[in-house]
């Protein structure tokens, strides 16, 4: 059997879908919950390391570009990721 994913052994696939098939709604959503703050702090970290001097305000703004598209970050926050670095 082929893996979802080439670094991953079949038998720890079959393992990691047997558990998510007996976890509820709700524990489900709170590991996508959980992934996506750690997903988060990974970019927030690499964006404290290229902007050294920036404001939390900044590495906020440049964090939500990540995911939030240009016009809609001018349009709400008056910030332009092409012109701030994002």
């Amino acid at each position: 059997m082929r893996t979802q994913s080439s670094d991953t052994h079949p038998e720890i696939e079959r393992r990691l879908i047997e558990a998510y098939r007996t976890m509820t709604p709700s524990q489900k959503l709170s590991r996508v919950v959980e992934m996506t703050r750690a997903v988060q702090q990974m970019a927030l970290a690499r964006l404290r390391s290229t902007y050294p001097g920036a404001s939390d305000r900044e590495l906020t703004l440049h964090l939500a570009s990540l995911w939030i598209d240009r016009e809609t970050m001018i349009r709400a926050f008056d910030w332009d990721p092409e012109e701030k670095g994002y």
